[in-house]
């Protein structure tokens, strides 16, 4: 099992510093992908910037990429900082069968755990005829202006590019949904309350396409920016945002009847994010009558995508989900 609970934590804890971000607190130190023989193929074969003109909010000194390998030996993966051109990378299936997710990496805001919770889900769901895409957003910590907005902003314009491209992707727009873990879970949720919330000036003609997801799963996600150091989380470990933002950040607050269906996953013994993000989430969605399934396990702990070990029944989340997304959004019939 992956383990990142000592930098995702120091982040949700709001003990980060500028530096913080670069101390793993965990497995051997961080070495550039480039140079790490255990670097998986990066980027992918097909993938589209965001923004043509550049991205909202631009600071003067744009962040510079910063792709390194990290975590112990045998299981190092690849995390991505200095993210200046936000970019979907799709992976398809050898068969695609319509569906689709936009993937979410988690992080703590910190970074984009883009191999555990984005290349390794494509991998598993590809197997299954769904096409995926995977997220690199831009962090709120990197100097972008209203740092709680730029994660949304990109997966908002993420979702629309996906649609605007669905007949090249054979995929049916219908039956895109989402999957986010951790921070990549708070911002999926997010995307769920938020996707007709205006937080960029329109492009071009894809933004008049809706950004809502058909489905969302959400594993092990932050719902509630207002628990704990979740405030200093929306901006990167930064200052803390004011309480309005803070509220309007919390998506818990937001669930209401145009929510989509949720599937959430969560361990008890999450160590880094509380099980009461997931009990929140499930308690809103039976209030709004918003379609909801969770799996609540014993042991799991924090960060770990697809790879507990296969005596753990929380191995099998993926399984369910591919089932209950299947049956969230129906494929029509031939």
């Amino acid at each position: 099992m992956l383990d990142r609970r000592a930098l995702i934590g120091a982040a949700l804890a709001a003990a980060a510093t500028a530096g913080a971000g670069r101390a793993q607190g965990w497995g051997d130190p961080p070495t550039p992908a480039a140079g790490d023989p255990a670097a998986p193929p990066y980027p992918s074969q097909e993938r589209f910037a965001l923004w043509p003109k550049g991205p909202p909010g631009a600071p003067r000194t744009m962040p510079a990429f910063a792709p390194t390998m990290n975590g112990p030996k045998g299981a190092r993966e690849l995390w991505l900082r200095g993210i200046a051109v936000p970019e979907v990378h799709a992976y398809r299936p050898a068969r695609p069968d319509g569906s689709s997710l936009l993937a979410l990496p988690g992080g703590g805001y910190q970074f984009v755990s883009f191999q555990n919770e984005g290349m390794d889900v494509a991998q598993r769901f590809n197997a299954g005829g769904t096409t995926v895409f995977v997220l690199a957003y831009r962090l709120p910590g990197e100097g972008w202006a209203t740092p709680w907005l730029v994660p949304l902003q990109d997966a908002q314009r993420a979702m629309r590019l996906i649609r605007a491209r669905a007949g090249a992707f054979h995929i049916d727009p219908a039956r895109l949904g989402v999957v986010g873990f951790s921070a990549g879970g708070h911002l999926a949720a997010d995307l769920a309350v938020a996707h007709a919330e205006r937080v960029y000036a329109p492009v071009d003609a894809a933004d008049a396409l809706p950004a809502r997801p058909a489905f969302a799963g959400l594993v092990y996600p932050v719902t509630d920016a207002r628990i704990g150091g979740a405030p200093r989380m929306l901006t990167g470990g930064g200052a803390e945002p004011e309480p309005a933002v803070v509220l309007r950040r919390s998506p818990v607050t937001r669930v209401s009847a145009e929510t989509p269906p949720s599937f959430l996953v969560h361990a008890l013994d999450d160590p880094v994010v509380p099980l009461e993000h997931s009990l929140g989430w499930i308690a809103a969605c039976r209030a709004a009558r918003v379609p909801v399934e969770a799996h609540l396990f014993q042991q799991g702990g924090h960060g770990f995508g697809l790879h507990l070990p296969p005596d753990l029944p929380g191995s099998r989340w993926p399984e369910l989900f591919g089932l209950w997304m299947r049956r969230a959004v129906a494929a029509p019939a031939a």
